[in-house]
């Protein structure tokens, strides 16, 4: 197994060398290969964090001379040269020290800094990469269709196993009648975390592609009439016909992406996480509220639609309050573990939370052993419970330790403290007030809007989930970071 790593290390650093760009775009295609796992002197490492090693290095080695002069550049009094402060520079080296002394909180083990390295340090070193690296539309591009790639690959294999129940190692969740897709990943939530951003992120792709270009229909190079071509003359009309081929290109990539957003959806629907479709479906919500007046009168027609067929339709009707209030199985169950959570860090741990990689070990004095699952359509249950032993057995559901709370504020919160807790609300906020700043560019307005969809996702999925703390996450995070400062550096600094 090592010698595989260690050629594909090899193999990879000689294609980061030649190509960067499309070294960049292989990671991000294969993100999921962090599931792909092996110790350097017992530190735990990926194939993931490798290939983000590799990219780095090879960047700052190819680099090196404009790093340094720049870097010096900025502590010459008479610099004549126009600076540009670098996306989130005080929000990253603030976030890896207070991550670091997360480690020291959780005790400094191999875990701890394992987890350091693979959630704050080594993403934020992609984030640099990426951000030197993209380069105006066709940058953005090449990044889009890689995530394209990896979304329509997961999705594939998840609806492979939806039909099949092949390569799902839980018997329950293999068997047909209770089949929940894994993917690559092992369980069924981590497919809803990867595809949902991703999904918004399509969407914004897809209404780009589809929007009309300056030759639409009736004007010249309109691919309805050529009447305006055949008067032009024969060199310009040329140059004009020329965009055929392009838009026969377009014709494939909205075909390819509207796929892949189809597969998407229908695999997180088939892993059935349900706080992936939450998120996709508020991040959709808020798409269309913000790309034109014609979409935003459509979105809140359907939302009126649906919530009209929602109240009228009593089973639906009660399936929305059971989840929306949390008093279904799963509501009841992550109550209890944020309740646990809170305990905690009450508990002398509301300013340094538990530390990296340490939640399961300080949870473990607060831990509820289990709790009797409510049923809240039964006026009775109370005296059931306590005067019926197989009612009480029926409705008892042990409790397992998770990996963390299942909650975005008390993830970060249980991880890095409050300090680190408030500055990721900080970061999220400052992306979408970038957000806000660039979405009404004509020519990227719909990419920035998919943008802030996908952080939308992000945000309602991690009222119930845990959307930020996985290899793969972290890097979609801090891609999306990227991405969007790179659009602000675009409209607002650089020359066009």
């Amino acid at each position: 197994m090592i010698y595989l790593i260690l050629l594909f290390t090899i193999l990879f650093f000689i294609l980061a060398w030649r190509r960067l760009d499309l070294a960049v775009m292989f990671l991000i295609a294969a993100l999921p290969a962090y599931l792909i796992r092996f110790n350097i002197f017992g530190l735990p490492s990926t194939i993931l964090e490798m290939m983000i090693w590799v990219v780095f290095i090879v960047w700052f080695i190819r680099n090196f001379s404009q790093v340094k002069n720049n870097f010096l550049e900025n502590f010459k009094k008479d610099s004549q040269k126009i600076k540009i402060r670098y996306p989130f520079d005080w929000e990253m080296v603030l976030l890896l020290l207070i991550s670091l002394s997360a480690v020291a909180v959780a005790g400094f083990g191999f875990s701890s800094f394992g987890i350091w390295k693979a959630y704050f340090f080594e993403p934020i070193l992609f984030f640099i990469v990426a951000l030197n690296v993209i380069k105006g539309e066709k940058g953005r591009e090449k990044i889009l269709w890689s995530l394209a790639i990896s979304a329509l690959v997961v999705s594939t294999l998840a609806i492979y196993q939806k039909i099949t129940g092949a390569f799902i190692d839980n018997p329950t969740w293999a068997v047909a009648e209770t089949r929940r897709v894994v993917s690559f990943f092992g369980y069924p939530n981590a497919v809803g975390l990867y595809l949902g951003p991703i999904v918004l992120v399509m969407i914004g792709w897809l209404t780009t592609l589809s929007f009309p270009k300056p030759w639409a229909s009736g004007n010249p190079g309109s691919r309805g009439t050529n009447t305006v071509l055949d008067s032009l003359p024969t060199e310009q009309a040329g140059r004009l016909r020329g965009n055929d081929k392009e838009s026969r290109n377009d014709i494939i990539k909205i075909a390819f992406i509207a796929l892949t957003i189809l597969l998407s959806i229908l695999a997180i629907y088939f892993a059935r996480s349900k706080g992936a479709l939450l998120g996709v479906a508020v991040g959709f919500l808020a798409f269309g509220l913000m790309a034109n007046k014609k979409v935003r009168l459509a979105t809140a027609a359907v939302l009126l639609i649906v919530a009209g067929g929602i109240l009228s339709y009593l089973p639906a009707r009660d399936l929305a309050i059971k989840n929306i209030t949390l008093t279904n199985l799963s509501g009841q169950i992550r109550q209890a573990g944020w309740s646990d959570s809170w305990r905690m860090l009450k508990d002398s741990r509301l300013l340094i939370g538990a530390g990296l990689a340490n939640f399961q070990t300080a949870i473990k004095p607060y831990h509820t052993e289990g709790i009797f699952i409510k049923d809240f359509s039964d006026p009775d249950f109370q005296r059931k419970l306590v005067f019926n032993e197989p009612y009480r057995t029926a409705h008892w559901q042990p409790l397992e330790i998770y990996l963390y709370p299942h909650n975005l504020v008390l993830n970060f919160w249980s991880e890095i403290g409050l300090a680190g807790l408030l500055l990721f609300i900080w970061i999220i906020g400052k992306y979408f007030w970038l957000g806000a700043r660039n979405w009404k560019t004509q020519e990227n307005r719909y990419i920035v809007i998919g943008f802030i969809g996908a952080m939308v996702a992000i945000i309602a999925h991690g009222l119930v989930d845990a959307p930020y703390f996985k290899n793969d996450l972290a890097v979609i995070f801090w891609l999306l970071i990227a991405m969007m400062s790179l659009i602000n550096l675009e409209n607002n600094y650089l020359p066009r």
